[in-house]
C-alpha cells in the first residue's frame, strides 16, 4: 500500500511529460495559488477556531447540553451523545475528544458508543467546511447553506440512533 501515492505521482508526471506539459512550472504555479488561497482564508479559520475555544471555555456548550439532555433522554436519545452532537458541526477535534471520552465512560460497544461512532462517521464539521469553502470563493451569504447543513447534521443524529437500534437491537 505504501507504493500507491508515489506511483500516482509518477503517473501524473509521466502523463504530463508525454503531453508536453511543463510539469514543474505547472506545479510551481499551483503551489503559488495554494499559498495565496491559504493566506486569504487564514483570518476566517483563525476566527472560527477562536470562537470554538471561546464557546468551550465559557461553559456555553456544557450549559446547552444540560438544557437539552432531559428532552433527548425522553425521546430515546442517549444523553451521553448530546455534547458530541452539539460540538460535531463546530469542531472535528473537539468532537473526537468527546468520542474518546465517551468510549472510556460507556464503552465502544454500548448503545451510546455505537451511536456516537455512527454519528462521527456520518456527520460533518459544518461551520469549518462553510468557513473554508465559502472563504475560498468569497461568498458572504450562507444562510440557506447553513440551514441545510445543520438540518443534515440533525438528520445524522436521528439516523445514527435509528441505525444502531435496527442493526444492534437496542
Amino acid at each position: 500500500m505504501e507504493f500507491v501515492m508515489p506511483a500516482f505521482a509518477c503517473t501524473v508526471v509521466i502523463f504530463g511529460l508525454v503531453r508536453r506539459v511543463p510539469v514543474f512550472d505547472v506545479f510551481l504555479k499551483g503551489a503559488k495559488e495554494g499559498i495565496q488561497l491559504l493566506y486569504s482564508i487564514a483570518p476566517t479559520i483563525m476566527g472560527l477556531v477562536f470562537a470554538i475555544d471561546l464557546l468551550r471555555s465559557s461553559g456555553a456548550v456544557d450549559s446547552l447540553c444540560k438544557l437539552i439532555e432531559p428532552a433527548a433522554e425522553y425521546l430515546g436519545f442517549p444523553k451521553e451523545i448530546v455534547p458530541m452532537a452539539l460540538l460535531r458541526p463546530i469542531s472535528g477535534g473537539g468532537s473526537t475528544a468527546l468520542l474518546t471520552a465517551l468510549y472510556q465512560d460507556c464503552g465502544p460497544d454500548s448503545f451510546a458508543g455505537r451511536v456516537a461512532s455512527v454519528l462521527a462517521g456520518s456527520s460533518e464539521t459544518t461551520f469549518y467546511a462553510i468557513a473554508m469553502y465559502y472563504g475560498c470563493i468569497k461568498v458572504k451569504k450562507i444562510r440557506h447553506t447553513l440551514f441545510a447543513a445543520l438540518m443534515a447534521d440533525f438528520t445524522a443524529v436521528i439516523v445514527s440512533i435509528i441505525t444502531v437500534r435496527i442493526f444492534f437491537g437496542y
